[in-house]
């Protein structure tokens, strides 16, 4: 019996085992055989008779043992092979990056229109001292300027549909229908002898019933609730007793903060609530009107239980407790004094957002919202003081950009945003009117980036349907950003508040601006010109009419 010491394989009588490339036959030499030389190994022959069992297993594990040097030799060259191609891999895909990067390659670099990607609606905030950003100098990206014709052609289109049509106004009865417990709340007389809205509501629970125990503001964020700890502290302390009944005092805001997000409203907010006579709420952007109300925290989580008046009453308690004192002092009481101090909101996001209507209010206007947040602001507060703080939308959609997106940011990212988004927009403008797609809640949750938020004009022209122009006051944060002085003058003058010190008035205009562009985003630098040219263009004829509805070109931004 004859076995290969290769392969282990048992060979009849006279069997060759040509198949085997070690095995040649008895004839073969392995000194002179360039396979087999140097290793010294022979076929083993053994009798006819039945091998010992450990023989047989020290044959085959001799076997195993050159299969398996045969085979690592073979893993060997494959992983050679394989690593090989991964570090060829990496250095073209360094090569592609680097010469998209500085406008080297041949081919420019395609739009990306197929995925859409949502947009987080967090709490709207705003940045000061990035207005310096802008005149840094930017390397020109040949691939991105290949891109204009085709984008142009897009903004051509979307200008040719505009038209700035005035809206309905919705009669009282209508909005009644709508909210019935709002308007059950909300009286429509408030105090004679307070400059804020304010007027007593009977309170019915005892002094064992906790008045936050359902406010939804506390329940939902950890932040606030230090602050209703302290009002439930305080809570009983403030009540007016009348005839054997208990009775809070209840306000509202006397003036509203509406917008833009990224335009300086929170550097206006905090100079502002250092006026003595000025107090706002205990949260600086409830976002009630245009979120809250609806059961909105995030759109993105869906929706939740609405938040009821009552919870957004809540948060104007600490200044409602300052105004009862005043209210219920020895000189109020003999000598008639006015109240003075006013209430401010600052919910960034009331100016232009009105995603929700569609999901609560009948679609029987084409697309457009029957009902905007303004309707109902102004059926309780038909002399509200709004104050709008804008800037040039290009420069404010950039840095919205920057604020909010999480990773991968870089000029290129955001030109591609920028491109789909416009893409988005005209194709809502083929079927839709201009207010539709503004107020659409679909389309504003599909573009990368908010191109909506910068066209002003719309939403101002819409406030103006239901408040007169002197109640408005609009300002430039480039304005307020070389001036800051001046600007709050503006608004002091606005809200008709009264002197200050030079030790006030110093603190309030020399402070240090708020919210400023993070170290890591203005690393990015400016955009591309040629994404900045494309925006120019898209916001041109909204910029043009904005001008001329404030009878004032600054709003052409032309100069920045």
């Amino acid at each position: 019996m004859r076995y290969c010491i290769n392969c282990c394989i048992h060979l009849l009588p006279y069997d060759l085992h040509r198949q085997c490339f070690r095995c040649r036959g008895s004839n073969h030499n392995n000194q002179k055989c360039p396979v087999c030389k140097g290793e010294n190994k022979i076929p083993l022959y053994t009798d006819s008779k039945q091998m010992k069992l450990l023989a047989v297993l020290e044959v085959r594990t001799d076997h195993r043992e050159s299969w398996n040097g045969f085979f690592c030799l073979r893993k060997g060259k494959l992983c050679s092979l394989i690593f090989g191609l991964i570090i060829m891999t990496l250095v073209m895909a360094s090569y592609i990056l680097t010469g998209a990067k500085h406008g080297l390659l041949l081919i420019p670099s395609p739009f990306h229109y197929g995925a859409f990607t949502s947009n987080p609606s967090l709490m709207d905030n705003e940045s000061l001292s990035d207005m310096k950003d802008h005149y840094q100098p930017s390397k020109m990206n040949i691939s991105y300027v290949k891109d204009y014709p085709s984008i142009k052609l897009i903004i051509d289109t979307i200008t040719s549909k505009i038209e700035f049509i005035t809206r309905e106004r919705p009669d009282l009865e209508e909005l009644r229908k709508q909210e019935p417990h709002m308007f059950s709340v909300i009286p429509n007389k408030f105090l004679p002898n307070s400059k804020n809205p304010c007027w007593y509501e009977e309170y019915r629970g005892n002094t064992t019933t906790d008045p936050y125990a359902t406010n939804s503001y506390a329940l939902y964020s950890k932040r606030f609730r230090t602050i209703f700890d302290y009002l439930r502290k305080v809570f009983w302390n403030h009540l007016y007793h009348y005839k054997d009944k208990h009775y809070r005092l209840r306000c509202l805001p006397h003036f509203y903060i509406i917008g833009q997000p990224k335009c300086g409203t929170t550097d206006l907010y905090d100079r502002l609530r250092l006026h003595p006579d000025v107090r706002f709420s205990a949260i600086k952007e409830p976002h009630w009107w245009t979120r809250k109300r609806f059961g909105i925290i995030r759109l993105r989580d869906g929706f939740h239980d609405r938040y009821p008046v009552e919870d957004y009453l809540d948060l104007f308690d600490l200044a409602a407790h300052q105004i009862q004192g005043v209210l219920q002092s020895e000189a109020a009481k003999e000598h008639g004094k006015m109240n003075n101090i006013i209430i401010g909101e600052a919910s960034a996001s009331t100016m232009w957002d009105n995603n929700a209507w569609i999901f609560f209010y009948d679609n029987s206007t084409e697309g457009e919202p029957p009902y905007l947040i303004q309707d109902f602001i102004h059926a309780f507060q038909p002399n509200a003081k709004l104050i709008i703080m804008l800037r040039d939308p290009v420069e404010r959609l950039y840095s919205d950009y920057l604020y909010f997106a999480s990773a991968n940011k870089s000029v290129e990212d955001f030109h591609e945003k920028v491109a789909e988004s416009l893409q988005l927009f005209e194709n809502c403008m083929l079927d839709y009117s201009l207010r539709a797609c503004v107020y659409n809640n679909t389309l504003n949750n599909a573009m990368p980036v908010r191109l909506q938020v910068g066209l002003y004009v719309v939403y101002l022209l819409d406030w103006l349907t239901v408040f007169d122009k002197d109640q408005i006051l609009v300002l430039r944060l480039e304005d307020h950003a070389s001036n800051v002085k001046y600007t709050m003058h503006m608004v002091f003058q606005f809200l008709d508040l009264g002197p200050l010190s030079e030790k006030q008035e110093a603190l309030i205009t020399k402070s240090p601006a708020s919210n400023t562009r993070r170290p890591e985003d203005k690393s990015l630098g400016p955009m591309l010109p040629t994404t900045k040219a494309i925006l120019r263009d898209f916001y041109r004829p909204f910029n043009t009419k904005l001008a001329q509805v404030l009878f004032d070109d600054a709003f052409l931004w032309k100069r920045t």
